[in-house]
């Protein structure tokens, strides 16, 4: 792996727009790990701004070239919009749509990272990781890079069905509507998977929807840290868990998604180890198999996902390390503290319940 480049030694790209793809290219793992401590992160109120989408989302479709569902229950591909030209109204419906479909692909886009940035913060407080580095001057932003070089001994012990995550759902408050930006990809691999948390409940029998909904799981970043102090970097904050709801309920759609995953999910509360492991192991299969409410994207260059970490899974896939180098950053807003709401309805309830209406 190459060495970590200093902030002097990248003063020169400073100046207005950082350019990340660049950096990428010429040097290879640019990030920085500066020894820098962060207050713990304050509770806030999270205004959805998917509450004021149009539910016909004119703006979007409208201006689109192309607007089409990769499957059924999750991913939609728009063509023709850049979002870094993007109206109030505009983010306001795609919003409400990447709430409904779970992500939304774009390609061919233009939008840097400090218009990524700007994008992140109208959907609310943008994450700074506790333990990874950083773009010299971009805390906020999250780098993916992985090339030939990269340490392999955490892929070499795992199955890629390991890598089902949400990001950062350790924090009290995890990540909302996310945005990530491929810049630079292998000539083949290196795609991402999404699930749909709505239909991996929809998925399960009523007697297992019963059963966990009011469960509460604990989320840990331990592993984070531990990497972290490994490599001598700084942990900028001593936050590392939280406990959320098995089954939580969506803001804007109120639907309920399952909230479990194998990266970062580690125990039930109330039961014990045996009985907790047997469940979480469980689902973490229903997951992982549910090729019916998967989507798998096939980056290209300057392609954008934007998905909603708080009602689906994701996992990219690991097989393009002897192929090409991947390259891509992420701004990951915050959103509101878990919660599961028991008067609330399945996705697929309420989808029947308005055609029964009609």
């Amino acid at each position: 792996m190459a060495p970590n480049v200093t902030v002097d030694e990248l003063a020169e790209n400073l100046h207005q727009t950082l350019d990340l793809q660049k950096l990428a290219l010429e040097k290879g793992r640019y990030l920085v790990y500066p020894d820098k401590k962060y207050p713990e992160l304050e509770y806030f109120e999270h205004k959805d701004r998917g509450l004021r989408g149009d539910p016909k989302k004119a703006s979007l479709y409208d201006n689109a070239t192309k607007v089409f569902d990769v499957t059924p229950h999750i991913g939609t591909e728009i063509h023709g919009i850049q979002l870094s030209q993007l109206t109030e109204q505009q983010k306001d419906d795609l919003a409400l749509l990447v709430a409904e479909r779970g992500v939304v692909f774009f390609r061919d886009q233009d939008i840097n990272v400090d218009q990524g940035l700007e994008f992140g913060k109208s959907f609310g407080p943008l994450h700074v990781h506790a333990t990874f580095g950083h773009p010299p001057g971009y805390p906020e932003v999250h780098v993916v890079y992985f090339d030939e070089k990269s340490p392999r001994e955490y892929l070499n012990n795992t199955s890629a069905a390991d890598g089902w995550h949400t990001d950062v759902s350790y924090e009290e408050q995890p990540a909302s509507v996310t945005l990530l930006k491929m810049d630079i990809v292998p000539p083949t691999g290196g795609d991402t998977l999404w699930a749909s948390g709505y239909a991996a409940y929809d998925r399960l029998s009523p007697a297992w929807q019963k059963f966990l909904e009011g469960l509460q799981a604990k989320h840990s970043g331990q592993r984070q840290f531990d990497e972290a102090h490994a490599n001598n970097h700084v942990v900028r904050r001593d936050h590392v868990e939280s406990i959320h709801p098995i089954v939580r309920t969506h803001p804007v759609t109120g639907w309920k998604s399952l909230y479990v995953q194998p990266v970062f999910t580690t125990d039930i509360v109330g039961l014990s180890k045996h009985e907790s492991d047997a469940v979480l192991n469980f689902l973490y299969a229903h997951i992982n198999g549910g090729y019916d409410f998967q989507v798998r994207l096939k980056w290209e260059t300057n392609t954008v996902a934007i998905w909603d970490n708080r009602v689906t899974f994701h996992n990219p896939i690991f097989d393009y390390l002897d192929v090409g180098r991947r390259h891509g950053w992420r701004v990951t807003p915050q959103g509101e503290k878990p919660y599961f709401d028991p008067n609330s309805k399945s996705k697929k309830q309420d989808e029947q319940a308005k055609k029964s209406n009609k």
